[in-house]
């Protein structure tokens, strides 16, 4: 019994644990059903899955499957940052304990019960506990919300800023009275993402009562849309876009963001998520026709503060790794730059995702009535579906490099892990990017040898990021049978890091 409550207590009761378990049930998500995609279907392995799973697959049914089964994945990514924030940012037990514990109850519910309803039998109960997993998760938001208030004077001027490495209080975005500019963009983000969260429950709240479920991407070119669809719509883009902006604050106390890159950034990310969320908002409202610029302005200073991450990272980077150099050459400084790929790989992402998501966006968004919408529908479809899926697996990529951190993964396997995890996913994203604008330099007809290796490169990248991820989780699998594994260990730092707090 001691050897099952022991683990349970390290699972379900430490940091690592907790982001193990969330991993763990995104991975087992997404290599199964990742079985029912188009290119599985292709070749047969989706009929095969889906008769040895039993599975109900009535097409009519197909886009409430999907919207359930984006939520079951994305609770779980919610789940991950929070608690990466919960142990990063100062806040009292009581909270830490609350929110972890009901966010935890929260996504597992919601995975297990709605993908139980959606793909086994619509058993009610089941579609009713999904929906209290949800409700779980909305108010563990409202817990963190309280659990970071900026304004409370335990969290303005300490000897050392909330737990960060020595170094005085200019060197972090501070106002002159002491409060955190810091602390003040996480707040704001999580504020907004609670009141963003509203933004499809509300709709979803009308369900068979004036409103049915759809893809954003099978409406898009649909002259007149209700305001619910636009609310969804927004709902869709917004809570996307404050997952990565939440993703980037926390890479940033990762690193220990700081300097007069920090004292420009943190400013930006407040002003830029607050008027991002204003012009989501917008789209609801009488404020439609404009609310879309209001979008682009706001989108502009968080992408400028995660430039300025990027830029202080990887000037950090070089100069320790070229510390006992005098003149250290260009090479030299590259080399550094490189040698640890699992602090240079979040920031890279970062930059990558400017070719393969941001910047195409950005890009169609301009160009929408000259070039894409004379385009057939389904290539716009595939460009819009393509880029969330895009934006949403390099968070999850991401996410992966600051765990293998967190874990103290070292030497070798410290290198293949990383810099297998960058380098099948960038190989993997640019080849659906080419995939999306392919018709920008190619024409139907000729398409189809581009088209074949592509969905080659693609898949190829996309199953060995899944073998990685396989291979990880059993390897800590088998450490937990372990007396003295390392969860062991890290349940120890875990306590004495808390007790330095």
């Amino acid at each position: 019994m001691q050897f099952l409550s022991k683990r349970l207590e390290y699972l379900f009761g430490s940091t690592k644990g907790l982001i193990l378990v969330a991993i763990a049930m995104v991975g087992i998500v997404t290599a199964v059903w990742g079985m029912l995609s188009g290119p599985m279907a292709e070749i047969g392995v989706r009929e095969v899955v889906v008769n040895a799973l039993g599975m109900d697959m009535l097409q009519a049914e197909r886009e409430g499957r999907i919207i359930i089964l984006y939520h079951s994945i994305a609770m779980a990514i919610v789940a991950i940052e929070t608690y990466m924030v919960t142990s990063l940012l100062k806040m009292k037990p009581f909270f830490k304990t609350a929110i972890n514990a009901t966010i935890t109850a929260g996504y597992i519910l919601t995975m297990i019960f709605g993908l139980s309803f959606a793909y086994f039998g619509h058993n009610w109960a089941f579609h009713g506990l999904y929906i209290f997993g949800l409700s779980l998760i909305f108010f563990a938001g409202v817990l963190l919300v309280i659990a970071l208030w900026p304004w409370n004077k335990e969290y303005k001027f300490s000897p050392l800023p909330e737990g960060r490495g020595a170094g005085g209080e200019g060197e972090y975005s501070r106002t002159k009275k002491g409060l955190s500019l810091e602390r003040v963009a996480f707040f704001a983000t999580a504020l907004t993402t609670v009141i963003s969260a509203l933004f499809g429950a509300i709709p979803g709240s009308f369900f068979g009562n004036g409103f049915e479920s759809f893809l954003a991407e099978n409406i898009i070119r649909l002259p007149e849309k209700t305001t619910m669809e636009y609310s969804i719509i927004g709902h869709l883009h917004i809570m996307l876009a404050l997952i990565g902006i939440m993703l980037t604050l926390i890479i940033g106390r990762w690193l220990n963001f700081k300097g007069i890159w920090h004292k420009i950034a943190m400013p930006l990310m407040i002003l830029g998520t607050i008027v991002l969320n204003l012009g989501v908002w917008g789209v609801v409202t009488p404020l439609e026709p404009v609310a879309h610029m209001v979008i682009y302005v706001g989108a502009t200073p968080s992408m400028l503060a995660a430039l300025f991450l990027l830029i202080w990272s990887w000037g950090k980077l070089m100069r320790e790794g070229t510390a006992n150099l005098t003149k250290p050459t260009f090479g030299k400084k590259i080399s550094a730059l490189l040698r640890d790929p699992l602090k240079f790989g979040p920031t890279w992402q970062m930059l990558f995702m400017n070719f393969t998501t941001s910047g195409i966006g950005i890009f169609m968004a301009i160009r929408l009535d000259e070039i894409f919408r004379v385009w057939p529908a389904r290539e716009e479809r595939i460009e819009l579906t393509g880029h969330w899926h895009v934006l949403s697996a390099i968070i999850a990529t991401i996410i992966l490099l600051y765990y293998g951190d967190m874990i103290n993964l070292k030497g070798k396997i410290r290198q293949w892990y990383g810099w297998s995890l960058i380098v099948l996913s960038d190989l993997a994203f640019a080849a659906v990017t080419i995939f999306e604008m392919k018709r920008l330099f190619i024409s139907e007809a000729v398409q189809q040898p581009l088209v074949n290796l592509l969905m080659y490169l693609m898949d190829f990248g996309l199953a060995m990021l899944l073998l990685l991820l396989a291979i990880v989780l059993v390897w800590r699998l088998v450490d937990l049978f372990k007396a003295k594994g390392r969860w062991t260990e890290e349940v120890n730092h875990e306590l004495s890091q808390e007790v330095l707090k």
